[in-house]
């Protein structure tokens, strides 16, 4: 069975490049679980957030995050280089 119900959606963020992050994929059912997997196979860092997903979810790929969103999407990012221990480039 399916669950249309999951979302994903997936952020990348250059400091140096861009003003703030941006969506680069984002799916439901299907489509969420092949982001994920191609996630997992490439060792993407990923922080389960259904709130922020599904907030997300609404923006237009390639769509910079509206500053509304700026602290719970730094919230993720610093999760994320915390476990990876890598700083953004």
């Amino acid at each position: 069975m399916i669950d249309k119900r999951k979302k994903v959606a997936a952020l990348k963020y250059s400091p140096k490049k861009d003003a703030a992050p941006k969506i680069v994929a984002k799916g439901s059912g299907l489509m969420a679980d092949r982001i994920l997997a191609l996630a997992k196979e490439y060792n993407v860092p990923m922080k389960e957030d259904a709130q922020l997903v599904e907030v997300l979810s609404a923006l237009d790929l390639y769509q910079e995050i509206p500053p509304e969103l700026y602290r719970a999407v730094a919230e993720v990012l610093a999760y994320v280089y915390k476990m990876t221990k890598k700083v953004p480039a």
